[in-house]
Order: structure tokens, then sequence, then C-alpha cells
């Protein structure tokens, strides 16, 4: 689907982008661009109900697998 983007929308895609392409999460992204985590994340659900394609979110390890030595 051929869709025009606006300044605004190409803005915060920009930022989506950027962010995946560094593979950070879009909080430590957004902190580190002095955005608003909260607006990146309602402009990223905004696009996505407008069928604009964004990228996945980048989600580090949370956990880390530990051998047990007795």
């Amino acid at each position: 689907m051929n869709h025009q983007l606006t300044s605004t929308q190409a803005f915060w895609l920009g930022h989506l982008h950027h962010a995946f392409s560094l593979g950070q999460s879009l909080s430590r992204y957004a902190h580190e661009q002095g955005l608003s985590f909260a607006d990146l994340m309602v402009w990223r659900q905004r696009l996505m109900i407008q069928k604009i394609v964004v990228p996945d979110m980048h989600r580090p390890n949370r956990f880390v697998s530990v051998a047990v030595v007795p």
C-alpha cells in the first residue's frame, strides 16, 4: 500500500527506525534523544493503526542463563 506520510508521521517513523537500527529499547532511545517515551509509544500505535509498517521493538534479554557449580 502506497501511503504518503505527513511530516509528523515521517518524524516519528524515522525515530522508530533509528531506535531499531541501534538495537535500543524505545525507552532508552527516547531518553537519549530527549523525546517523551509516551509520545514515541503513542505514535508507534497510531502508525500501526494507520497500516504503516513500523519496525519491531527491540526487547533486550531480561534473563541470563547461568550455570550453578556445586
